[in-house]
């Protein structure tokens, strides 16, 4: 009975494309560019209304003026026995450019041989669009999901700013998340992104007519260039990549792919003086079996033993601050890495969806960016990165995405969420069997 109501549901929506239309040139028309940010209220307010008919209960929070998370809830009729499942996505998009670039008004949508195109067709309102197409189907179809489904548009994800970190720390869970990001429909995990800041400071100021007096026999200033001592650290970090890109390795990356980026250098106050403070801000990626913690920790350790080695910054060792909440606000981002259990519950059951959907299967790995499923999976929720788009078109000029993958991919997500938050716990189930077992052992008969 349920699968002939999905079929139903899944051709209403080939035949309904026009109202999943409507749904993303709205969204593309609320021009949310990150940076600047804090312009996504508006934006925000409209997800939540289709959230609110879709028969959510929704919440609008503020992360920063301006800028809020709308999270709903859709309580299910037996939660506490059936599987929540938690949709998430970022309302931002990247800067347009020059938008003299573009065939067209960037925050217009356009249709053209069979590909929607505006910013974030790809990155990626098409998911957002197409998921909130998903549920107002199987809402209107009066599918009953008997364990919660929850629904996350967060911002700050362009800019490193903690959206989706802030609903973790809300407390938010549910027993499987999925991250509609631009993948392609491939069911993916992540590696991950901290940045970080290493600074040089002398404690003493001097004059650029002292320089010789540091650098030549006899001087008798034990003084130094901040800038010229950073480069002995830049030498030591690429050493560290080197050593990671020979020790270090994971399925689906290809080798050396955890870098540090030596990105921003700033140092000096004034030619009239010898520079007194420099600082390095590097980006560094790491494999999903690492996190952020240990990476850091690693490369602290190794340009602290580089410090022993010169006598002037044995004495005088950088210091670092490490990642932060916001590129806008702090010019700092962490993005946790994200390992894919691939027999886990989740990932199989959303495997065999979109293989029974779409006629195969689909494609499993890891994906060559990063987006907020790390603060997802960091929280204990497993999580898996499944959207459409296509990463070649994420903050591109013309960007567009193919228009029948957005139609797939709700036709997915409405098997995927009906079968999933239809689906019993598993502690349910053992419950269930040792209830059972205890009547068992009794020596009453069990009545039938």
């Amino acid at each position: 009975m349920m699968d002939s109501i999905i079929t139903r549901v899944q051709r209403q929506a080939e035949e309904r494309q026009d109202e999943l239309l409507t749904l993303l040139t709205d969204l593309i028309a609320y021009p949310t560019v990150s940076p600047p940010a804090r312009n996504t209220l508006k934006a925000q307010r409209y997800l939540e209304e289709q959230l609110r008919t879709s028969g959510f209960e929704t919440e609008l929070w503020e992360v920063y003026p301006g800028d809020p998370n709308v999270t709903a809830v859709k309580p299910g009729t037996q939660r506490d026995h059936y599987q929540s499942l938690l949709l998430n996505g970022h309302m931002d998009v990247a800067e347009v450019g020059d938008a003299r670039e573009w065939q067209g008004d960037p925050f217009k949508l356009t249709m053209r041989e069979g590909r929607a195109y505006g910013r974030g067709t790809a990155d990626m309102k098409g998911g957002l669009a197409a998921l909130l197409f998903a549920v107002k189907l199987l809402a209107e179809a009066g599918v009953e999901l008997k364990g919660d489904l929850l629904f996350h548009s967060v911002i700050g994800e362009e800019a490193g700013e903690a959206g989706t970190r802030a609903c973790m720390e809300r407390g938010h869970k549910a027993d499987l998340a999925v991250v509609a990001d631009t993948s392609g429909l491939a069911i993916q995990g992540q590696g991950g992104v901290i940045t970080g800041w290493v600074t040089v400071q002398s404690p003493v100021t001097y004059h650029d007519g002292m320089r010789s007096r540091m650098i030549h026999a006899g001087g008798g200033v034990q003084g130094a260039s901040a800038i010229e001592k950073m480069v002995k650290l830049i030498a030591g970090l690429q050493e560290l990549e080197r050593h990671w890109a020979v020790t270090k390795a994971y399925p689906g990356f290809p080798a050396g792919s955890n870098t540090i980026n030596p990105a921003v250098i700033e140092g000096g106050r004034h030619a009239a003086f010898v520079a007194d403070r420099c600082s390095l801000w590097i980006t560094v990626h790491f494999y999903p079996n690492e996190d952020y913690e240990t990476v850091a920790a690693e490369i602290e350790e190794h340009l602290l033993r580089v410090a022993q080695g010169d006598p002037w910054l044995r004495n005088h060792p950088p210091t670092f601050r490490w990642g932060g909440r916001s590129m806008i606000e702090e010019r700092g981002e962490i993005f946790p890495s994200l390992e894919l259990d691939t027999e886990g519950e989740g990932l199989k059951a959303l495997f065999a969806s979109h293989q029974e959907v779409l006629g195969a299967a689909p494609d499993v790995g890891m994906s060559p960016t990063v987006t907020d499923a790390g603060w997802l999976g960091r929280a204990g929720i497993p999580t898996l990165i499944y959207g459409p788009g296509e990463l070649a078109q994420a903050h591109s000029v013309d960007e567009s995405t193919d228009w029948k993958e957005l139609v797939d991919y709700a036709k997915v997500m409405i098997a995927f969420i009906a079968d999933w938050c239809n689906r019993i716990k598993p502690e349910s189930v053992h419950s269930s069997l040792n209830h059972f077992e205890s009547d068992v052992e009794t020596d009453e008969p069990i009545q039938r």
